[in-house]
């Protein structure tokens, strides 16, 4: 894909992602942790990768291992910036660091952060079940009919 294909795309993601959240009612002038994600099956190359985002700014986490479904392992960061959840912001970070993933031949898979905003009374312990057992029972309902298959809730 190219650099400008995929920055078209992560910014329509963007605004999506946002608004999203904001519709969902987290707060829009609150502080927030954004995770930008890199990965690669080459270390070097995602080590030059890391270099280049904590110069420009963006605090690097250790890089970790990871296995996928297939065996194969790659290896993947997050590049970590604190802002608010503004679209400007993320379009001006997202672009530097695709920029980056791309001269380094690396993979940048977006990015992520959590819900900030006020638990509502009542839904911090309401999960809709009136205890343990039901859930069980509810969650097993869910995988009788096909073992191998995965739902999400």
């Amino acid at each position: 894909m190219s650099i400008e294909r995929q920055l078209k795309e992560q910014l329509a993601e963007n605004r999506e992602i946002v608004e999203t959240l904001i519709a969902d009612g987290s707060e829009p002038d609150a502080e927030y942790t954004i995770e930008h994600h890199f990965s690669s099956n080459n270390f070097d190359r995602l080590e030059k990768a890391a270099v280049e985002a904590f110069k420009m700014g963006f605090e690097v986490n250790d890089a970790e291992e990871m296995e996928l479904e297939d065996g194969s392992i790659i290896f993947c960061f997050d590049a970590i910036s604190n802002h608010k959840l503004e679209v400007s912001l993320l379009d001006q970070a997202c672009e530097q660091l695709i920029t980056i993933a791309v001269k380094q031949k690396v993979d940048y898979d977006g990015w992520g952060t959590y819900f900030v905003g006020d638990v509502e009374e009542g839904d911090e312990d309401d999960d809709g079940y009136d205890d343990e057992d039901d859930f069980e029972d509810d969650y097993e309902d869910d995988y009788e009919d096909d073992e191998n298959s995965v739902k999400q809730h």
